[in-house]
């Protein structure tokens, strides 16, 4: 157990979690018994928003506390620069201890499978992330050699180069992954069961990683403990398949573009609803039992937080990089389809130093760049600021969000009316097609695809499920002017406050 004085940050993240999934779940589909308790403990942030549903982007925002134009990762495929302040470099300046564990894309997963994260602030690091390969399947052949076949048969992510020529002795690694699949067959669909126990997860192997670093550390501690799941393909361990209620979950929504289409829509791609397609049911029932394996894992985190004696001074932030459409609209995955289920994200706050929270709950809209700077304010470490040519210009912050410490412990105003939502580029198509931006305002969701794309506006107050599109409605011709308009100036605004890359001074010559 550590001593003294100490303070403690737990960014807890997961991947392509909807809050629309977590909501659902309290609806007699699977326990979660751990969220409940953590939900019990802090705020809940009911209309939190990820101002990019993809990986890399998001994660950028969440870690440095800008927008994508300020920090540049507008798309994955972009490596975030080192070189841009993020919450771990602050935390590591000011004396805390910092580690890594689990998925952070910052770093292109195809570039590589062992990325170096030192650069970006953390004293340790224990990385996986979605391709498997990489240093927990290394740790299964080590120490669970008998498990080391089925663990290959998990790789998805054939593609990267490094499999090739694989770790010190250039293994090709890809041709014993295709002979490992051809023995595990299931490995290879969308949605299956671990063919191994839950304790050689990689979930689990994140956790371990974690655990330690905070059972031997002493003084201020920052860990970012970051699971792939319930990223597809929807992989839980069999042991907790059977938590979940099948006859509770609940039928994929309609899909409105089908009988009203707008050209985005009418993309050969799109000609089938994904639940025509799929087993919609056994699909949502493995990404229940991923939470109901998360659940397990927060729970260990959390233990071992009061083990320590961590748990009367934390911050613990809960979120998610994006969402996942899971057959709502007849869609799977994130990307430019900015229906709730796909932008939405879970979002908790438990600050137990201030005893904030008692199960309670905001609706004010928040997004993913308020994290970094509830961290700053939270370790009373000042924010990055820009750097200008002074006297000329007054100092400007670099953060595009706001502590949501406020938000915690008062019933005050919000300070934002509306979020921008961009999409650049997808893994199906790297065009202006496939680019959207959207403003999503407590009432409506507009979203403007370019290229021809067409337009979507929903009242998501009276039509949750995004099922009328009013976007050509002459009722309604109005607000959609004026959220065309707000959304034209939160677009050119998103690179404001301005990007510190390669900045010598504001206002200068």
């Amino acid at each position: 157990m550590t001593t003294g004085n100490q303070r403690t940050v737990i960014l807890f993240m997961v991947d392509q979690l909807a809050a629309r999934w977590l909501e659902a779940a309290r609806h007699g589909i699977v326990d979660l018994p751990n969220f409940d308790a953590l939900q019990k403990d802090g705020v809940t942030f009911s209309s939190a928003f990820s101002t990019n549903p993809v990986c890399s982007p998001s994660r950028a925002s969440i870690i440095t506390g800008m927008s994508n134009s300020a920090h540049g990762v507008t798309e994955c495929g972009y490596d975030l620069s080192p070189d841009v302040p993020n919450i771990a470099q602050a935390l590591q300046d000011n004396g805390w201890s910092t580690g890594a564990f689990g998925k952070l894309h910052l770093v292109t997963q195809i570039e590589t499978l062992t990325p170096d994260y030192h650069a970006y602030g953390f004293d340790v690091v224990n990385n996986t992330e979605d391709a498997r390969a990489g240093e927990w399947l290394d740790w299964v052949k080590q120490y669970h050699p008998e498990y080391y076949k089925a663990a290959l048969s998990t790789v998805w992510m054939t593609m990267v180069p490094e499999l090739e020529k694989y770790g010190a002795e250039g293994e090709d690694l890809r041709s014993l992954i295709h002979e490992a699949q051809r023995e595990y067959p299931d490995s290879v669909s969308d949605a299956y069961e671990l063919p191994f126990p839950a304790d050689v997860s990689q979930t689990a192997w994140i956790t371990d990683r974690a655990l330690g670093f905070i059972e031997r550390t002493d003084g201020d501690l920052f860990a970012h403990i970051s699971y792939v799941q319930p990223h597809n393909p929807f992989a839980p361990p069999a042991e907790f398949v059977d938590r979940v209620n099948v006859d509770a979950i609940p039928e994929p929504t309609g899909a409105e573009w089908k009988t009203h289409p707008i050209p985005y829509f009418q993309q050969e791609r799109y000609e089938t609803p994904s639940y025509d397609v799929d087993d919609w049911r056994r699909q949502r029932q493995l990404y229940f039992a991923d939470l109901s394996h998360l659940d397990h894992e927060l729970g260990r985190v959390r233990n071992a937080l009061s083990e320590a004696g961590r748990a009367d001074d934390a911050l613990f932030i809960f979120t998610s990089d994006h969402g996942e459409m899971l057959h709502d609209q007849g869609l799977l995955g994130k990307w430019e389809r900015h229906y709730d289920p796909c932008i939405r994200i879970p979002l908790i706050v438990s600050d137990t130093a201030s005893g904030a929270g008692e199960q309670s709950e905001r609706h004010e809209l928040v997004e993913h760049t308020d994290i970094a700077a509830t961290i700053y304010d939270w370790a009373r470490i000042p924010e990055p600021m820009l750097a200008t040519f002074e006297p000329r210009i007054d100092p400007i912050r670099m953060l595009h969000g706001r502590s949501l410490l406020p938000r915690t412990t008062d019933d005050g105003e919000s300070w934002r009316d509306c979020i921008l939502i961009q999409s650049n580029n997808s893994h199906f198509d790297a065009s202006p097609s496939s680019w959207a931006r959207t403003i999503r305002t407590e009432r409506y969701r507009y979203t403007r695809y370019l290229a021809g794309g067409g337009e979507q506006l929903f009242d998501v107050l009276r039509d949750p499920d995004e099922q009328w599109n009013l976007a050509f409605d002459p009722e309604f011709s109005g607000v959609k002017a004026k959220l065309a308009d707000e959304l034209m100036e939160l677009t050119v605004n998103d690179g404001y406050p301005n990007s510190p890359r390669g900045l010598f001074s504001i206002g200068t010559w």
